[in-house]
């Protein structure tokens, strides 16, 4: 049981990392060199910040497993 709440614990920790990166990001990239991209009704910095926070919190629940899953290797 140990394991299974230290896997889900990462992935939450690491998507809340993930998607406040992401929407960072995106929205830097958005407001700077995508400025004419349009996405469900929303445009620029706004259409890229939400994606952004989207493939953030998707990428960072992975990563986040699987360094909890490496780390709990050890015992």
């Amino acid at each position: 049981m140990g394991q299974v709440s230290r896997l889900v614990m990462g992935a939450v920790l690491g998507a809340a990392a993930g998607a406040l990166l992401g929407l960072l990001l995106g929205a830097l990239f958005g407001g700077n060199f995508a400025t004419d991209f349009e996405s469900g009704g929303l445009r620029g910095y706004e259409a890229t910040g939400r994606l952004g926070l989207l493939l953030g919190a998707a990428l960072g629940s992975v990563l986040g497993a699987a360094l909890a899953r490496s780390r709990g290797r050890g015992e």
